[in-house]
């Protein structure tokens, strides 16, 4: 019986991938050469690559595990059983699969050193297309297990906890959450224009966040262009939708602590750029301000400042937000989702670790206005002045 060139050839293929040769010797005309099936390099993986060398022994001293990868030993393992169904993979008689723990630990390093692909390949000793399709699925991986758990849809009572947190912190009452917007550096994208070039002179993509006392996010918009500003961002956000037609389940309004005036409404706080309206409260405008109206810009602006201190946890503890991400834009997003409930998972298991933060201090950052509202609406001046005649007695 004769077999056919193209039995021949395949049986050929099967031979190279089992037994790593040189791939060029099989390879049709019209097909790209490649120099080797598997680089030399690679193959020393299980002999020297970090994960084979380090991460046994990293696991024995707690404070060098945590400075590697961002996260303790216990937390590491908690993530890795929540999510190792999801990322083990089949293994073949061709091929054997990166284990779920060191697609999770190649994953957490390039979070939280901001390492590139090509420098993670000299650690690892993994291909870097390897590592990139690593990175991107645990990170869809992180996002869609962890999401639930870290940032659950938040209920009436879980508003009323957030304002109780405000009001005992900030003295702000009736504030559900600290709003505010962070540009993320990116590497141009091919054929975008100037959608992702911002008011910064740098490429960016943004976070819309909300925030609580504790520094976790309950709410993120992420991907928006750069050159968008906050209020467009915002207005075409399913927060502020949903802020619209009222479906957040907010409390309905009371009166302020220890008064007996009218009910107010529960408030997002906001910086100078925000527009006014009965659920955002921004400060005052600084010309021709009186003390009573400083007063209530000094109150909101502790209260603000939780915003931009989360974002400051967020990016000293994932270092990638110090790089310029060298990722197409659908990767950008992967990777701050994943460092989104990473940030969240910590704040809620590891404590308050960062209670040196002080709130007092405050770096402004431009945003924009929020809803399409030109003036603020006379139900919006009321409750702000509602807070101003608060903080005068209170």
């Amino acid at each position: 019986m004769s077999i056919s060139n193209e039995a021949l050839l395949f049986l050929a293929w099967l031979v190279s991938c089992r037994f790593g040769v040189r791939r060029h010797m099989i390879q049709s005309p019209e097909t790209p050469e490649r120099r080797m099936w598997v680089h030399p390099i690679v193959l020393m993986c299980p002999t020297y690559g970090h994960f084979h060398c380090l991460y046994g022994e990293l696991r024995r001293y707690p404070a060098k595990f945590s400075a590697y990868c961002r996260l303790s030993v216990e937390n590491f393992d908690a993530i890795l059983e929540i999510l190792r169904h999801h990322l083990q993979l089949q293994d073949t008689c061709m091929h054997l699969c990166t284990s779920p723990e060191e697609r999770l630990l190649v994953t957490l390093r390039f979070l939280a050193s901001g390492m590139s692909y090509g420098a993670l390949h000299f650690d690892f000793l993994l291909g870097t297309s390897t590592i990139s399709g690593i990175v991107r699925q645990t990170c869809d991986v992180l996002w869609e297990h962890l999401k639930n758990q870290v940032m659950p849809q938040p209920t009436r009572q879980t508003w009323i906890d957030i304002a109780q947190g405000f009001k005992e912190l900030t003295n702000f009452p009736h504030c559900i959450g600290a709003l505010d917007g962070k540009h993320i550096s990116v590497c141009k994208p091919p054929n975008s224009g100037s959608r992702y070039f911002n008011f910064h002179k740098y490429f960016s993509v943004v976070i819309l966040a909300l925030v609580d006392t504790n520094y976790t996010f309950i709410y993120v918009d992420i991907g928006a262009y750069g050159s968008a500003s906050d209020a467009r961002i915002f207005r075409s956000s399913r927060l502020a939708r949903r802020l619209v037609t009222m479906d957040l389940d907010l409390p309905p309004p009371s009166p302020l602590p220890g008064t007996s005036g009218p009910p107010v409404p529960y408030v997002m706080v906001a910086d100078e750029g925000f527009a006014l309206s009965t659920h955002i409260m921004r400060p005052f405008s600084r010309r021709g301000i009186d003390s009573v109206k400083a007063q209530f810009n000094r109150r909101l602006k502790v209260a603000r400042c939780y915003v931009q201190c989360s974002f400051g946890i967020l990016s000293a503890k994932w270092r990638i937000y110090h790089t310029t991400m060298q990722l197409n834009p659908s990767n950008v997003q992967a990777v701050i989702k994943a460092t989104i409930v990473l940030h969240n998972y910590c704040r809620i298991h590891e404590g308050n670790l960062m209670s040196d933060i002080s709130t007092q201090n405050n770096n402004d950052t431009v945003a924009s206005n929020v809803m399409d509202m030109n003036r603020p609406c006379l139900s919006a001046l009321q409750v702000r002045n509602n807070y101003v005649s608060y903080f005068v007695d209170h």
